[in-house]
């Protein structure tokens, strides 16, 4: 898997958090006014609930979108694997040699 796709896989897990906490706090903001009269808030509440819908129906999809990308991206790297387990296996060496020079340092 290169180091584009991990980057790109990991923004994508990050924004769902991200997307995941602001629809936690909408709804505590929504059951916290739960309470409040009027037609204005109402009106309010009604719409952001609406908002919060759509919002939970994207953000499933962006997950599934995620986790096919991912899927992808595994396979793509058993293949490459399968087909040059030699060249994964100096892959393997040379990122194992550097993060050990990494960790030695400090």
């Amino acid at each position: 898997m290169s180091t584009a796709t991990q980057a790109e896989i990991s923004a994508q897990e990050q924004r769902i958090a991200d997307i995941k906490t602001i629809i936690a706090d909408a709804e505590e903001v929504l059951t916290a006014t739960a309470d409040q009269a009027g037609e204005k808030v109402a009106s309010l509440r009604a719409r952001v609930q609406a908002r919060l819908q759509d919002a939970k129906v994207r953000l499933a999809h962006a997950e599934e979108l995620l986790v096919a990308k991912t899927k992808a991206a595994a396979k793509a790297t058993d293949a490459y694997v399968h087909e040059s387990p030699w060249a994964a296996v100096g892959i393997a060496a040379g990122v194992g040699f550097l993060v050990g020079v990494v960790i030695g340092r400090r």
